[in-house]
């Protein structure tokens, strides 16, 4: 856990629990996290340990059925669902495990979607989507479709609008999972581009290759955090 009085991210004694029709089923077990600002963290476990639950936490797509979550100076436990989407929109970068771009979008038009909660000049929206494109290295496809594009092009898209806005944190579910080895070697080097400039990345991560060049790792393990000399990493290949 960080030492910093003041980590742009503390999980407190954080606990979530699902109704299921086999009983209540405790996913994490009061949980502490911090991470400081500009950290680049990776989060392993085998499935089903509570890893993805976790940064739900962080990006309050998910609430605590107890405990506090702080993020960038918000306690999100204390914000309504309305307060939650519109400090996500301005404040935290999300890649999803599944891509969830909006079919009926070009892909240039699904990275420029967080710059409407920014409040980007409309003007400035598109050409900024096409940086970012460029970046990940989608320039030519910005006006196609999702279902016109490889699942490998729809992450790095994923990952485009993720980091559009320039947000303080960003948070990922598996970003490089459907990506090849040169591919995702590309997005490690934009991630630690991101961290160089201040950003705080948090992600979720079964790629031994990624997760050994972050500086740090913790395993969510049945529901509990380990970290340091604790962490398996023989489970990141789960």
């Amino acid at each position: 856990m960080s030492t910093n009085k003041n980590p742009l991210i503390s999980l407190e004694k954080v606990r979530k629990i699902y109704k299921t029709k086999a009983g209540p089923l405790e996913v994490l077990k009061g949980i502490n996290f911090e991470v400081d600002e500009g950290e680049f963290v990776s989060i392993v476990g085998p499935s089903g340990s509570g890893k993805s639950t976790l940064i739900n936490m962080i990006t309050g797509i998910d609430r605590p059925s107890s405990g506090d979550v702080y993020v960038a100076g918000q306690r999100l436990t204390k914000l309504s669902e309305n307060q939650v989407a519109r400090w996500r929109g301005t404040t935290v970068g999300v890649v999803f495990q599944f891509f969830q771009l909006l079919p009926s979008l070009t892909v240039a038009e699904n990275v420029m979607m967080p710059m409407n909660y920014a409040g980007t000049y409309r003007g400035e929206r598109r050409t900024r989507a096409f940086e970012m494109l460029d970046k990940v290295g989608l320039v030519d496809v910005g006006d196609k479709f999702p279902s016109q594009i490889s699942g490998g092009q729809q992450q790095r898209a994923a990952i485009a609008r993720a980091l559009v806005n320039d947000p303080k944190v960003i948070v990922g579910d598996e970003p490089t999972g459907n990506l090849d080895t040169a591919a995702s070697g590309r997005m490690l080097r934009l991630f630690e581009e991101f961290v160089k400039g201040g950003t705080t990345i948090v992600l979720v991560t079964h790629d031994r290759d990624l997760a050994a060049h972050v500086p740090r790792t913790v395993e969510v393990r049945a529901g509990r955090l380990l970290s340091g000399d604790d962490v398996d990493h023989q489970l990141i290949a789960y």
